[in-house]
């Protein structure tokens, strides 16, 4: 009897070796957790692997800094894991370190922000938000929201707070908020800078513009999480957020659809970073031998607002009241 038993300990340990050996290995370079859109984007891709049979994940946080990324990612190469997921906290300095993934040969799949060395590398697909898109969509709902108000004939005074400089995404918007622009000559640029995606960076910074600037009219956050923070500036300096200063969010959280729903916020850009399905429907295909080419697939995304109806490159805005109990994260 020990015998047999013995013989079933040793049958179900070599079982359990030879699935853990069969498993595939996902690592995950991850930004860090600056916002909740971050954050349910982190949920959204850990779950869908975490819940996949025969896949097994390794995370990890680079908590906003670039160094802690790139050790990572040669953690990840010392592994040898079997796909490694990126997203950059900058677009610069990664050529070196993805290289060293090439020449490993682990599948490479770029996530949300695309790297500037991304035309002298191999990666197998590409996930992430049209970036000048949005930021030409949050200047395009801030002229036409102004102009259905008849105030297109008055100069009208815009802060830009950026996010992180030098990330993809910041660099993105900037481009396409500054495009933009030049079709709304009325709409003059009073403050720009840095909130690095941050709510609290945010209300920070509007509490200094608000202090030092003479007027703002309109808010063009390049985040959600920063345009939250500078409405309790707003709101501190005995303004009306929404009113006083009209302001145009990105991303869509569900924060900011509540913030719009109480006449705070005006409009929010999507960008969602629900990535989990694709990240599943990719590995799978790559399992089974497809191939994807290296074109940047972009999430279909819409604009939301306090009005609805408002005409922006590609889409018609939606209320926000009308959808947020569906809205996610």
């Amino acid at each position: 009897m020990k015998k047999l038993l013995t013989l079933v300990l040793a049958l179900c340990l070599v079982l359990s070796l030879a699935a853990s050996a069969s498993a595939v290995t996902i690592a995950f370079s991850q930004i860090g957790q600056e916002s909740d859109w971050r954050t349910a984007n982190t949920d959204s891709v850990n779950s869908a692997i975490e819940g996949h049979e025969g896949w097994e994940l390794v995370y990890s946080d680079g908590q906003q800094k670039q160094e802690n990324q790139i050790q990572a990612l040669r953690n990840f190469i010392t592994q040898g894991v079997d796909y490694i997921l990126f997203t950059g906290v900058v677009t610069t300095g990664w050529d070196e370190v993805l290289a060293e993934v090439n020449e490993n040969e682990i599948p490479l799949i770029l996530l949300d922000r695309i790297p500037d060395c991304a035309d002298k590398i191999d990666y197998v697909a590409a996930f992430g938000g049209d970036f000048p898109l949005e930021g030409r969509r949050q200047v395009q709902w801030a002229g036409e929201y102004l102009k259905s108000l008849g105030r297109d004939g008055e100069d009208v005074a815009v802060a830009i707070m950026e996010g992180t400089t030098g990330a993809d995404a910041q660099v993105g918007r900037t481009e396409g908020n500054l495009a933009a622009l030049a079709d709304y000559p009325f709409m003059k640029v009073v403050a720009q800078q840095t909130g690095n995606f941050t709510r609290a960076e945010g209300q920070a910074l509007m509490e200094s513009w608000l202090k030092s600037v003479d007027k703002i009219d309109v808010l063009i956050a390049q985040n959600d999480d920063m345009a939250l923070g500078a409405i309790d500036a707003i709101k501190a300096a005995g303004l009306v957020p929404g009113k006083d200063i009209i302001i145009v969010g990105c991303d869509s959280v569900k924060a900011a659809f509540e913030s719009i729903v109480a006449g705070e916020m005006n409009a929010t850009i999507e960008c969602t970073p629900l990535y989990g399905p694709f990240v599943v429907d990719c590995i799978e295909k790559l399992e089974a031998g497809e191939t994807f080419d290296k074109t940047i697939i972009h999430p279909e995304e819409g604009v939301y607002d306090c009005v609805g109806g408002i005409e922006v490159e590609g889409t018609t805005s939606v209320l926000a009241s009308d959808v947020i109990d569906q809205r996610q994260y």
